[in-house]
């Protein structure tokens, strides 16, 4: 346990962001997770609106910094690929 006055702050500040950022990652996934089911049903126009959303809360979680800019990128290159395929 910390006895500094400044490492108990810091504890604190921590487990703030901790729980931020596990907020952040908790929406990110649930976006993602409910846009997949549609994918699964084939409906194609519900995930094309769908899809704006999912995008931001990747971005949000990217520019948060609880996931890196390039995974962010990743994923929303793969969620499009799916539109794109099922409409094929």
């Amino acid at each position: 346990m910390a006895i500094i006055k400044s490492a108990k702050k810091r504890i604190r500040s921590s487990e703030r962001k901790r729980i931020f950022n596990l907020r952040g990652l908790r929406i990110m996934k649930e976006e993602i997770k409910n846009f997949l089911k549609l994918i699964v049903a084939k409906d194609v126009k519900e995930a094309e609106k769908a899809m704006p959303n999912v995008s931001k809360s990747i971005d949000k979680a990217a520019k948060r910094g609880i996931i890196k800019k390039n995974n962010a990128a990743r994923k929303k290159s793969r969620l499009v690929k799916k539109i794109i395929n099922l409409k094929k």
